[in-house]
């Protein structure tokens, strides 16, 4: 498994600033952890908001935690065209100039002017990590993941090194689907 990258589906999920957390949630509203993430410091919360676009809403959308310094909303482009938002595909944090929604919590509701992608698949490497696979970060490769019946191999998967990461690849729903990928799949780079 040395050459082996565990793959992670990531689920329709928005990043709040503690300003719209308090607007959402309450004054004196704090994340409370749910379930913690491969990413180190990284969690899903108990606290869920509505994702309200033009055409539909999604209903029930987990916070990811810790707050961070700009709300974000990532969905696959199914969910973005089924409420009715024109997604991008960015890197996470990159959301300048994309379509804004509406987030409604149980005490408030944001109007957000920008913050909706679909995320980019990207791969998270340790500096170690990247020196064993051979890549540098921001650099795009090829990821072949192999399921008994849906292979597939996606391009334009974005490397990000930090030794603050841990490893994983991760992809939206949409793609997870795809390539049938289940509870867990491993991937491959093959640049």
């Amino acid at each position: 498994m040395d050459n082996k990258i565990l793959v992670e589906t990531s689920a329709r999920h928005v990043h709040v600033t503690e300003e719209h957390l308090k607007i959402l949630f309450g004054e004196n509203a704090a994340l409370s952890v749910k379930k913690m993430l491969s990413q180190p410091g990284q969690y899903a919360s108990n606290e869920r908001v509505t994702v309200v676009g033009p055409k539909k809403e999604l209903a029930g959308v987990s916070i990811l935690g810790p707050v961070r310094p700009a709300t974000q909303v990532e969905i696959s482009l199914t969910d973005a065209r089924s409420i009715g938002v024109s997604a991008p595909i960015r890197e996470s944090g990159d959301i300048a100039g994309t379509p804004g929604c509406k987030l409604v919590g149980p005490c408030g509701e944001v109007e957000l002017t920008e913050g909706v992608i679909a995320a980019k698949r990207h791969i998270h490497m340790t500096p170690d990590d990247a020196k064993r696979f051979g890549v540098a970060d921001k650099e795009v490769v090829s990821v072949k993941i192999d399921t008994p019946e849906r292979s597939a191999v996606f391009g334009d998967v974005v490397v990000r090194v930090s030794d603050k990461f841990a490893l994983a690849m991760h992809i939206d729903t949409d793609e997870s689907n795809a390539a049938a990928c289940g509870m867990s799949a491993y991937g491959e780079i093959v640049k």
